[in-house]
């Protein structure tokens, strides 16, 4: 479990370098400033996340809090960090369901505190 932890949290880690430094050169001309706003949200909470992620995986290996902090945190990511993404870049995408993403962010927000909250117990436990 703590090796499936630490790939998660590099290869989201590497992509959020990546989506950083998109946000950063290539949105720059391409999006307003309040979409480049949102983008970098995205990747700032990516990033916390990121972290959160390899301190969980210094945790004992088999503790079910950590596993459900761990799918807490990869889908609170990816669903939270993911929107954003997706509403930033909705002028480019011309995508009609982007539109209509909007609430897949809060639900991806309520995963992550549950992440918190599971690594708390999971911290109070061991």
């Amino acid at each position: 479990m703590n090796k499936r932890i630490l790939i998660t949290a590099s290869l989201l880690g590497a992509i959020a370098v990546i989506l950083g430094a998109f946000g950063a050169h290539g949105l720059k001309k391409a999006v307003g400033a309040g979409d480049l706003e949102i983008w970098a949200k995205g990747v700032e909470y990516q990033f916390y996340h990121v972290f959160a992620l390899l301190f969980l995986a210094r945790f004992k290996i088999g503790n079910r809090l950590v596993k459900l902090s761990y799918g807490f945190f990869t889908f609170g990511i990816l669903l939270f960090s993911g929107s954003l993404y997706l509403l930033a870049t909705r002028s480019l995408l011309n995508a009609g369901f982007v539109d209509y993403i909007g609430p897949v962010t809060p639900i991806g927000g309520l995963l992550l505190i549950l992440g918190w909250l599971s690594m708390f117990l999971a911290a109070l436990k061991e």
